[in-house]
């Protein structure tokens, strides 16, 4: 079967139908519905090959994570997909899990593909990245790193808004020792949240000695290991802050190991608000950054350079806003014994 039969089914022309399939803005919607339900009632599937051949654009984004099995980055998949299905388009995921040669096959397999724009939402890499991608002339959306360049768009994540209401609550409840467990040494996204959580400090009067600063490398097992670090201090903090969720949930499990009661003895503060914040025991407060607006964010940027005519000569701007979500990891300091 192909486009013939349709148009004889829908008693329009070959081209009608050709337009139609490929969404021509021009074909009268009267005739389109007829196409629609022909390709409907004959169930004729659209070679995409030969669409994009015709149109030039595969309507296909790739969007690339840093790791699929950090339940950060599944609720970014699957708001980016659904907006993509709004707008018929499809998405070609890869993990980087980290690894160099990985990534540098998953760029190589869009490229392939001819992906119509790329989402990097990673948290690392992102200069490696941009070195394989930025002369193919596609649209790129990076987060935080994206350099001022034509076809490049940046997410900026606007950290110091929700560590800053994460400070001041901490500080509300009489904690003065605060630590903070990082993200792995030298990630630019990981060195911005340090230096939120050391402006905010600093703004309440609030001393960070430096053993007070752990890289937890934003792992389970990181978080056990720097908190397992913090407790064998002189003075051990009475709250921990954590660069993500997942270390967070490290820092807990560690203190259950210790006899650390959470939120009675040690009040623990994460970021990201991964929907498993709410179901550990205490629920855990966190930072919110939401995957769905970087997601939705992500997306739209990739359209807005797809469609635009002439591109911005230093690339586009959006922001994303964090946020403190209160539950019940963190108590008044008085009541810690």
């Amino acid at each position: 079967m192909d486009i013939r039969d349709i148009a004889k089914h829908a008693k329009v022309s070959i081209a009608t139908v050709s337009r139609t399939i490929n969404r021509v803005p021009t074909v009268d919607p009267a005739l389109a519905k007829r196409v629609w339900k022909a390709i409907d009632e004959l169930g004729y599937y659209p070679n995409t090959q030969a669409r994009t051949l015709v149109s030039g654009k595969s309507r296909i984004f790739g969007l690339i994570i840093s790791d699929v099995t950090n339940p950060f980055f599944p609720g970014i998949v699957q708001a980016f997909e659904e907006i993509a299905i709004q707008y018929d388009y499809e998405i070609l995921l890869t993990s980087t899990v980290y690894d160099q040669q990985r990534m540098e096959n998953a760029v190589r397999r869009m490229i392939e593909r001819q992906v119509d724009g790329v989402a990097i939402v990673t948290f690392g890499m992102e200069e490696a990245l941009l070195e394989h991608l930025r002369f193919r002339k596609l649209p790129l959306v990076f987060i935080d790193v994206g350099p001022p360049l034509p076809l490049v768009s940046n997410i900026r994540i606007q950290y110091q808004i929700g560590i800053r209401q994460a400070v001041q609550h901490l500080a509300s409840l009489g904690h003065r020792r605060i630590a903070f467990v990082s993200g792995p040494p030298g990630l630019k996204s990981g060195d911005a949240r340090i230096l939120a959580f050391q402006n905010a400090m600093a703004e309440k009067n609030l001393e960070v000695p430096g053993a007070m600063i752990v890289s937890g490398h934003h792992s389970i097992e990181g978080g056990l290991a720097a908190f397992e670090q913090l407790a064998a201090l002189p003075e051990r903090p009475s709250a921990v802050m954590c660069s993500n969720d997942i270390s967070a949930i490290g820092v807990m499990r560690k203190a259950y190991e210790l006899g650390i009661q959470v939120p009675r003895d040690l009040s623990v503060i994460g970021f990201d608000d991964i929907r498993l914040a709410q179901f550990v025991i205490p629920p855990l407060t966190s930072i919110r950054m939401s995957q769905s607006e970087l997601a939705r964010l992500a997306f739209h940027a990739l359209l807005a350079d797809v469609e635009r005519a002439t591109p911005q000569p230093k690339g586009t701007e959006y922001f994303l806003t964090t946020e403190l979500v209160l539950r019940n990891s963190t108590a008044p300091f008085e009541s810690q014994t």
